[in-house]
């Protein structure tokens, strides 16, 4: 599981630097790197939030644990 946690941190990280990139620069690295919605840019997107709510429903629990 910590492997897990690792790989869906990057992804999260990933997703905060490339929508930093569309606030500042208006610049969507995914889409440029896999095509404008492409399949593979819809995928990167798809895991970015998958991550998210899986780090969101660890981080509860995390929580709940220690209290």
């Amino acid at each position: 599981m910590k492997a897990m946690g690792i790989l869906t941190a990057v992804l999260i990280v990933v997703g905060g630097l490339n929508w930093g990139l569309v606030g500042f620069l208006n610049f969507d690295l995914v889409a440029t790197v896999f095509g404008d919605m492409s399949a593979l840019a819809r995928l990167v997107y798809v895991l970015v939030g998958l991550s998210a709510i899986y780090q969101a429903i660890n981080l509860r629990s995390l929580a709940t644990s220690r209290a």
